[in-house]
Protein backbone atom coordinates (compact mmCIF):
# COMPACT_ATOMS: atom_id res chain seq x y z
CA UNK A 1 0.00 0.00 0.00
CA UNK A 2 1.88 3.29 -0.84
CA UNK A 3 1.93 5.86 1.59
CA UNK A 4 3.51 8.46 -0.08
CA UNK A 5 1.68 8.99 -3.67
CA UNK A 6 2.90 12.18 -5.64
CA UNK A 7 1.73 13.40 -8.87
CA UNK A 8 2.75 15.54 -11.79
CA UNK A 9 4.07 17.84 -9.03
CA UNK A 10 6.05 20.95 -10.10
CA UNK A 11 7.78 23.76 -8.78
CA UNK A 12 9.63 26.99 -10.01
CA UNK A 13 11.58 29.68 -8.13
CA UNK A 14 10.59 32.08 -10.24
CA UNK A 15 12.32 31.30 -13.77
CA UNK A 16 14.51 28.90 -11.93
CA UNK A 17 13.02 24.83 -12.24
CA UNK A 18 12.88 22.86 -8.96
CA UNK A 19 10.73 19.55 -9.79
CA UNK A 20 8.21 19.04 -13.04
CA UNK A 21 5.78 16.93 -13.92
CA UNK A 22 7.34 14.63 -10.72
CA UNK A 23 5.47 11.42 -10.52
CA UNK A 24 6.15 8.36 -8.08
CA UNK A 25 4.97 6.59 -4.84
CA UNK A 26 6.38 5.00 -2.03
CA UNK A 27 5.10 2.09 -0.35
CA UNK A 28 4.44 1.24 3.31
CA UNK A 29 7.90 -0.10 4.53
CA UNK A 30 10.23 0.49 1.89
CA UNK A 31 13.68 2.61 1.96
CA UNK A 32 12.95 4.53 -1.29
CA UNK A 33 16.14 6.14 -2.19
CA UNK A 34 15.81 9.47 -4.51
CA UNK A 35 19.06 9.71 -6.26
CA UNK A 36 20.66 12.91 -8.45
CA UNK A 37 23.70 15.21 -8.14
CA UNK A 38 23.34 18.69 -6.43
CA UNK A 39 20.37 20.87 -7.73
CA UNK A 40 18.57 17.74 -9.49
CA UNK A 41 15.62 18.65 -7.46
CA UNK A 42 16.06 16.23 -4.41
CA UNK A 43 15.20 18.53 -1.75
CA UNK A 44 12.93 20.60 -3.71
CA UNK A 45 10.69 17.90 -3.30
CA UNK A 46 11.52 16.49 0.65
CA UNK A 47 10.41 20.18 1.52
CA UNK A 48 7.42 20.04 -0.64
CA UNK A 49 6.86 16.26 1.05
CA UNK A 50 7.14 17.67 4.40
CA UNK A 51 5.29 20.93 4.50
CA UNK A 52 8.29 22.86 4.48
CA UNK A 53 7.26 24.13 0.43
CA UNK A 54 3.75 24.90 0.16
CA UNK A 55 2.79 26.68 -2.82
CA UNK A 56 3.64 23.71 -5.54
CA UNK A 57 0.85 22.73 -8.08
CA UNK A 58 -0.26 19.18 -8.49
CA UNK A 59 -1.29 16.54 -5.91
CA UNK A 60 0.79 14.69 -2.68
CA UNK A 61 -1.11 12.10 -0.61
CA UNK A 62 0.35 10.81 2.38
CA UNK A 63 -1.37 8.36 3.95
CA UNK A 64 -3.92 8.79 1.36
CA UNK A 65 -5.18 12.29 2.44
CA UNK A 66 -3.85 15.08 0.32
CA UNK A 67 -0.91 16.98 1.65
CA UNK A 68 -2.70 20.02 2.17
CA UNK A 69 -5.13 19.11 4.14
CA UNK A 70 -3.12 17.69 6.94
CA UNK A 71 -2.58 19.62 10.01
CA UNK A 72 -0.09 20.03 13.01
CA UNK A 73 -0.88 15.99 13.53
CA UNK A 74 1.08 15.65 10.33
CA UNK A 75 4.37 16.33 12.89
CA UNK A 76 3.67 13.50 14.48
CA UNK A 77 3.85 11.08 12.24
CA UNK A 78 7.15 11.83 10.18
CA UNK A 79 10.67 12.11 11.27
CA UNK A 80 13.06 14.28 9.41
CA UNK A 81 16.77 15.05 9.06
CA UNK A 82 18.25 17.36 6.66
CA UNK A 83 22.08 17.57 5.74
CA UNK A 84 22.82 20.19 8.20
CA UNK A 85 21.30 19.57 11.15
CA UNK A 86 19.11 21.70 13.54
CA UNK A 87 20.44 21.67 17.02
CA UNK A 88 21.33 23.73 20.04
CA UNK A 89 24.97 23.88 20.14
CA UNK A 90 24.97 25.26 23.89
CA UNK A 91 22.95 22.12 24.89
CA UNK A 92 23.91 18.33 25.28
CA UNK A 93 22.67 16.19 23.56
CA UNK A 94 20.26 15.09 25.75
CA UNK A 95 18.78 17.98 26.53
CA UNK A 96 18.34 18.22 22.68
CA UNK A 97 16.47 15.52 22.94
CA UNK A 98 14.54 16.67 25.55
CA UNK A 99 13.64 20.07 24.50
CA UNK A 100 12.61 18.39 20.79
CA UNK A 101 10.52 16.09 22.25
CA UNK A 102 8.38 18.18 24.06
CA UNK A 103 6.97 19.55 20.79
CA UNK A 104 5.35 15.54 20.60
CA UNK A 105 2.18 14.45 22.07
CA UNK A 106 3.80 11.06 21.80
CA UNK A 107 7.19 10.35 21.61
CA UNK A 108 10.08 7.65 22.48
CA UNK A 109 12.26 7.78 26.12
CA UNK A 110 15.29 10.63 24.79
CA UNK A 111 18.19 8.69 26.52
CA UNK A 112 16.40 5.03 24.70
CA UNK A 113 16.80 7.07 20.73
CA UNK A 114 20.28 8.42 22.49
CA UNK A 115 21.44 4.48 22.65
CA UNK A 116 19.83 3.52 19.14
CA UNK A 117 22.21 6.00 17.23
CA UNK A 118 25.30 4.98 19.88
CA UNK A 119 25.49 8.17 21.31
CA UNK A 120 24.46 7.29 25.14
CA UNK A 121 27.67 8.16 26.53
CA UNK A 122 27.64 11.25 24.96
CA UNK A 123 23.96 12.10 26.76
CA UNK A 124 25.87 15.12 29.10
CA UNK A 125 28.33 16.70 26.89
CA UNK A 126 27.51 20.08 24.83
CA UNK A 127 26.65 19.56 20.90
CA UNK A 128 29.03 22.05 20.16
CA UNK A 129 32.18 19.64 21.12
CA UNK A 130 30.35 16.94 18.99
CA UNK A 131 32.24 16.11 15.89
CA UNK A 132 30.60 16.22 12.27
CA UNK A 133 29.63 12.80 12.53
CA UNK A 134 27.92 12.86 15.98
CA UNK A 135 26.04 16.06 15.22
CA UNK A 136 24.95 14.02 12.32
CA UNK A 137 23.98 10.87 14.70
CA UNK A 138 22.06 13.40 17.23
CA UNK A 139 19.80 14.66 14.29
CA UNK A 140 18.95 11.46 13.29
CA UNK A 141 17.94 10.81 17.16
CA UNK A 142 15.88 13.76 17.11
CA UNK A 143 14.18 12.87 13.77
CA UNK A 144 13.49 9.30 15.59
CA UNK A 145 11.77 10.88 18.59
CA UNK A 146 8.39 10.79 17.42
CA UNK A 147 8.66 7.12 16.24
CA UNK A 148 7.77 8.29 13.25
CA UNK A 149 5.77 6.09 10.27
CA UNK A 150 7.74 8.17 7.45
CA UNK A 151 11.50 9.12 7.79
CA UNK A 152 12.72 11.37 5.54
CA UNK A 153 16.54 11.36 5.71
CA UNK A 154 19.26 13.70 3.20
CA UNK A 155 22.38 12.40 3.13
CA UNK A 156 21.95 10.19 6.70
CA UNK A 157 25.58 8.60 6.52
CA UNK A 158 27.33 11.79 5.76
CA UNK A 159 30.30 12.16 7.55
CA UNK A 160 30.17 8.88 9.60
CA UNK A 161 33.32 6.76 10.15
CA UNK A 162 32.72 3.51 9.11
CA UNK A 163 31.55 1.80 12.46
CA UNK A 164 29.04 4.13 12.63
CA UNK A 165 27.78 4.45 9.33
CA UNK A 166 26.99 0.34 10.09
CA UNK A 167 25.46 1.12 13.25
CA UNK A 168 22.67 3.26 10.99
CA UNK A 169 22.19 1.32 7.93
CA UNK A 170 21.66 -1.60 10.48
CA UNK A 171 19.15 0.61 12.22
CA UNK A 172 17.43 1.69 9.03
CA UNK A 173 17.14 -1.55 8.19
CA UNK A 174 15.56 -3.15 11.58
CA UNK A 175 13.18 0.04 10.81
CA UNK A 176 12.22 -1.15 7.74
CA UNK A 177 11.34 -5.11 9.36
CA UNK A 178 9.29 -2.91 11.44
CA UNK A 179 7.26 -1.41 9.02
CA UNK A 180 8.83 2.18 8.62
CA UNK A 181 8.65 3.70 5.49
CA UNK A 182 12.36 5.64 4.73
CA UNK A 183 12.48 8.28 1.86
CA UNK A 184 16.42 8.46 1.44
CA UNK A 185 18.04 11.58 -0.88
CA UNK A 186 21.64 10.84 -1.50
CA UNK A 187 24.30 11.11 -3.99
CA UNK A 188 25.97 8.06 -2.73
CA UNK A 189 25.40 5.46 -5.19
CA UNK A 190 26.97 2.76 -2.74
CA UNK A 191 24.93 3.54 0.09
CA UNK A 192 21.45 3.66 -1.90
CA UNK A 193 22.99 0.09 -3.34
CA UNK A 194 23.05 -1.10 0.12
CA UNK A 195 20.23 -0.12 1.56
CA UNK A 196 17.24 0.45 -0.77
CA UNK A 197 14.24 -1.46 -2.28
CA UNK A 198 14.05 0.89 -5.45
CA UNK A 199 15.79 3.58 -6.50
CA UNK A 200 14.55 6.95 -8.43
CA UNK A 201 17.00 8.93 -10.53
CA UNK A 202 16.39 12.73 -10.57
CA UNK A 203 17.82 15.01 -13.21
CA UNK A 204 16.81 18.49 -13.61
CA UNK A 205 13.64 18.44 -11.57
CA UNK A 206 12.41 15.21 -13.27
CA UNK A 207 12.71 11.47 -12.52
CA UNK A 208 14.25 9.27 -15.35
CA UNK A 209 13.72 5.81 -13.86
CA UNK A 210 12.31 3.89 -10.61
CA UNK A 211 13.72 0.37 -10.14
CA UNK A 212 15.40 -1.86 -7.48
CA UNK A 213 18.60 -1.87 -7.54
CA UNK A 214 19.80 -5.40 -7.92
CA UNK A 215 17.15 -6.19 -11.00
CA UNK A 216 18.74 -2.88 -12.71
CA UNK A 217 22.38 -4.45 -12.58
CA UNK A 218 20.87 -7.37 -14.20
CA UNK A 219 18.94 -5.91 -16.86
CA UNK A 220 21.92 -3.20 -17.96
CA UNK A 221 24.67 -5.78 -17.21
CA UNK A 222 26.94 -7.17 -20.20
CA UNK A 223 25.91 -10.79 -19.31
CA UNK A 224 29.70 -11.69 -19.03
CA UNK A 225 32.36 -13.76 -16.96
CA UNK A 226 35.75 -12.50 -16.58
CA UNK A 227 38.27 -14.99 -15.89
CA UNK A 228 41.92 -14.01 -14.32
CA UNK A 229 44.42 -16.73 -14.45
CA UNK A 230 48.71 -17.23 -14.67
CA UNK A 231 49.30 -18.96 -18.13
CA UNK A 232 53.48 -18.69 -18.42
CA UNK A 233 53.87 -16.88 -15.50
CA UNK A 234 51.70 -14.24 -16.57
CA UNK A 235 48.56 -12.95 -15.38
CA UNK A 236 45.79 -13.41 -18.38
CA UNK A 237 42.07 -12.49 -18.66
CA UNK A 238 39.36 -13.86 -20.54
CA UNK A 239 35.53 -13.26 -20.86
CA UNK A 240 32.94 -15.25 -22.02
CA UNK A 241 29.31 -14.80 -22.34
CA UNK A 242 26.85 -15.97 -19.29
CA UNK A 243 24.68 -17.77 -21.95
CA UNK A 244 25.70 -21.70 -22.49
CA UNK A 245 28.97 -20.89 -20.16
CA UNK A 246 29.10 -24.38 -19.04
CA UNK A 247 29.42 -25.73 -22.98
CA UNK A 248 32.14 -23.25 -24.01
CA UNK A 249 35.12 -25.52 -24.45
CA UNK A 250 37.73 -22.16 -24.37
CA UNK A 251 36.25 -21.53 -20.61
CA UNK A 252 36.43 -24.82 -19.36
CA UNK A 253 40.24 -25.48 -21.16
CA UNK A 254 41.49 -22.51 -19.13
CA UNK A 255 39.76 -23.89 -16.09
CA UNK A 256 41.91 -27.63 -16.79
CA UNK A 257 44.73 -26.05 -17.74
CA UNK A 258 45.72 -23.11 -15.65
CA UNK A 259 45.96 -21.75 -12.10
CA UNK A 260 42.73 -19.48 -11.39
CA UNK A 261 42.97 -16.61 -9.12
CA UNK A 262 39.36 -14.87 -9.98
CA UNK A 263 36.45 -15.58 -11.75
CA UNK A 264 33.71 -13.09 -11.29
CA UNK A 265 30.51 -11.59 -13.30
CA UNK A 266 30.91 -8.03 -14.57
CA UNK A 267 28.15 -6.01 -12.92
CA UNK A 268 28.15 -2.50 -13.17
CA UNK A 269 27.68 0.08 -10.65
CA UNK A 270 24.44 2.14 -9.96
CA UNK A 271 26.63 5.42 -10.72
CA UNK A 272 27.32 3.55 -14.06
CA UNK A 273 23.93 2.80 -14.45
CA UNK A 274 23.09 6.43 -13.27
CA UNK A 275 25.56 7.70 -16.28
CA UNK A 276 23.81 5.92 -18.68
CA UNK A 277 20.11 6.53 -17.97
CA UNK A 278 20.99 10.29 -17.11
CA UNK A 279 23.86 11.19 -19.30
CA UNK A 280 24.93 12.67 -15.91
CA UNK A 281 27.18 12.48 -13.11
CA UNK A 282 26.15 12.32 -9.46
CA UNK A 283 29.15 15.51 -8.63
Amino acid sequence: MPVIEVENVRKYYGEMRGVENLSFSVEKGEIYGFLGPNGAGKTTTVKILVKIIKDYDGTVRIFKKDLRRWDKDYYGKIGVSFEFPALYSKLTALENLEFFASFYKRHLDPFEVLKMVGLETEADRLVAEFSKGMTKKLDLARALLPDPEILFLDEPLEGLDPTSARKIKDLLLEMRENGTTVFLTTHNMYVADELCDRVAFIVEGALRLVDNPSELKVKMGKHIVKVEYVANDDLKTAEFPLENLGENEEFLRILKEHEILRINTEEPTLEDIFLRVTGRRLV
